[in-house]
């Protein structure tokens, strides 16, 4: 018998990202940005448990990540869509960067993350432009 997992959120990124990219793609000069929105609305998953962070994205969503908690040595929140949705940076102890492009209730997320990951990345985790 494995070992239970809570999942805290399992689903795709923010529709309102797709809107407003597929909006601004009618100009012509965002059409790139219109392109991203699609794709992530099509292959990127995120999974958040008790225990691990997972993110399946990429060409037809065949890449995986997956990361426990104690490998989090920093967390940035930038809110987007006047707040609704987000981006997150997660940083790993040994440097590497994830990014949660589009999060949907991304204060949330961060909240119960922050409350799994060690005191010292608590310490210099926060939302962009904090003190």
């Amino acid at each position: 018998m494995g070992i239970r997992e809570d999942v805290f959120y399992e689903g795709g990124p923010h529709i309102g990202d797709l809107i407003i990219n597929v909006l601004l793609g009618f100009t012509i000069i965002c059409l790139p940005l219109t392109v991203g929105a699609i794709t992530r609305a099509l292959w990127l998953r995120y999974r958040i448990t008790s225990r691990r962070l997972s993110v399946t994205g990429g060409w037809m969503g065949r890449d995986r990540t997956d990361l426990i908690y104690n490998e989090i040595s920093k967390i940035v929140t930038v809110p987007r869509g006047i707040g609704l949705w987000g981006d997150m940076v997660v940083t790993l102890k040994d440097g590497s960067r994830l990014e949660l492009r589009a999060m949907p209730r991304f204060r949330e997320v961060y909240d119960y993350i922050n409350e799994r990951i060690s005191p010292q990345a608590k310490a210099v985790s926060g939302a962009l432009g904090e003190s």
